[in-house]
């Protein structure tokens, strides 16, 4: 059906509150075209996105290699299902993945439709490799809205009342400088965790983003990161790394974890990697790959061959020459501009980040402000999110593609935000 008439922001806001349920928070803003760095509301006007879908546009919106590689397969074919006839994006994208492994291990991949089902797999096969059924995790996690992966998270809104989830999780601390808690404190946490909680022989793997993303975009220590790849290798654990969000060039490298000198023994990526479609993965050494028994792994749309195809621009995109310069660049930029903004806003309480992976946390633990900030810089055409147990984090994701000019001006937009919620 062919729609002739665009509906007007009130007229699509009428229709979601007829149509679509509650729990799933939405805006007042109606998008109808986005182009690198910017969006479009339904009437004409335009705004910066420094949120990028959450994190699925590093490269930018519409990024013409993305474009043209999506077009391209389309013309030949939309499905197949890889279990019922293999097609070789999905190969070519594994093959890809392998190049870019963070170390020097023959690695395997499963492609999957999000980063929550990439996760409950990357469980499953700790879990055949290990024959263990624990599953370790850390404070202000967040893994995804499936039953296991709801266990896995922490923020209690993604899961209250949604109950009973999945046994066998048990959570340890995790390094939060800033509000005090350090990486001899949260290492402390792990240890008392395997002595009255759960014997570490009973444990599959543990799971941890190098960044928290909706935890608050929190870095993890480098000390506390080694150490924690030093226990799993003493008591025979698995290293999920979960880089649905800090990866895919995010922080500069295609990995975040490569910024820490370890190799884990499965990443988990999702988001940026389908260039805005439905795309995730679990890449691991090829031996516990193979430990799942055939029939064990897959799904009907998991690597369709359209986000594969978009897949493999991006991952040209994120190692061609040029993009980690560019992406340090960028990280140097936000960093200097946000700890300047920071000097001059009494409201933030900490800048902090990795690479261009970068927020502010307010200094009042409650999300007020920052829902003030997000609501204002949208008036002023900036789209920002906020994040953090307490809501009171901005996060930065705009897209790696983004100008200077585009970055300076979202940034003083982002002043001005800050400015009237300070004093508001």
């Amino acid at each position: 059906m062919q729609v002739d008439h665009q509906a007007s922001t009130d007229e699509i806001l009428e229709a979601r509150e007829r149509y679509v349920p509650r729990g799933v928070s939405t805006p007042q803003l109606v998008v109808t075209r986005a182009s690198g760095a910017r969006v479009w509301d339904a009437e004409g006007r335009e705004y910066l996105d420094f949120a990028g879908g959450i994190a699925c546009q590093n490269l930018g919106h519409g990024p013409a290699g993305v474009v043209r590689a999506i077009h391209e397969q389309v013309d030949r074919y939309l499905h197949q299902c890889f279990m019922v006839g293999i097609y070789e994006p999905y190969i070519e994208v594994c093959r890809r993945l392998d190049e870019l492994w963070p170390g020097e291990a023959s690695t395997k991949s499963l492609l999957l439709n999000s980063g929550a089902e990439a996760i409950e797999n990357a469980v499953k096969i700790a879990r055949a490799a290990t024959g263990r059924p624990g599953v370790v995790v850390f404070d202000r996690a967040f893994h995804g809205r499936t039953n296991l992966t709801m266990a896995m998270t922490s923020k209690l809104v993604y899961k209250q009342g949604f109950g009973p989830l999945a046994t066998d999780v048990h959570r340890a601390p995790a390094p939060y400088p800033y509000r005090g808690v350090s990486t001899e404190d949260a290492l402390a946490g792990l240890d008392l965790l395997f002595k009255q909680d759960v014997d570490p022989a009973e444990v599959a793997c543990v799971v941890l983003e190098p960044v928290q993303g909706e935890g608050g975009f929190i870095p993890m220590p480098r000390e506390f990161i080694q150490a924690l790849k030093e226990r799993c290798d003493r008591y025979g654990l698995l290293y999920v790394d979960d880089e649905v969000q800090a990866g895919c060039g995010r922080t500069g490298p295609m990995w975040a974890i490569e910024h820490y000198g370890v190799e884990p023994d499965l990443i988990v990526s999702g988001k940026s990697l389908g260039g805005g479609l439905p795309l995730a993965g679990v890449t691991g050494r090829a031996e516990l790959m193979d430990s799942v028994h055939p029939g064990g792994l897959g799904g009907t749309f998991g690597g369709n061959p359209v986000c594969c195809a978009a897949a493999l621009a991006v991952l040209d995109e994120l190692s061609a020459p040029g993009f980690r310069e560019r992406a340090d660049q960028i990280a140097r930029l936000l960093h200097t501009r946000l700890d300047e903004i920071a000097s001059r806003q009494p409201v933030v309480g900490e800048v902090r980040g990795l690479g261009s992976m970068l927020a502010l946390e307010l200094a009042e633990r409650n999300g007020d402000a920052a829902k003030a900030v997000t609501a204002t810089a949208r008036e002023k055409g900036l789209i920002l999110l906020s994040c953090g147990l307490d809501g009171n984090v901005i996060r930065l994701l705009p897209p790696l593609s983004a100008t200077d000019e585009e970055l300076e001006r979202g940034l003083g937009i982002l002043e001005e935000a800050l400015g009237d919620a300070g004093t508001g």
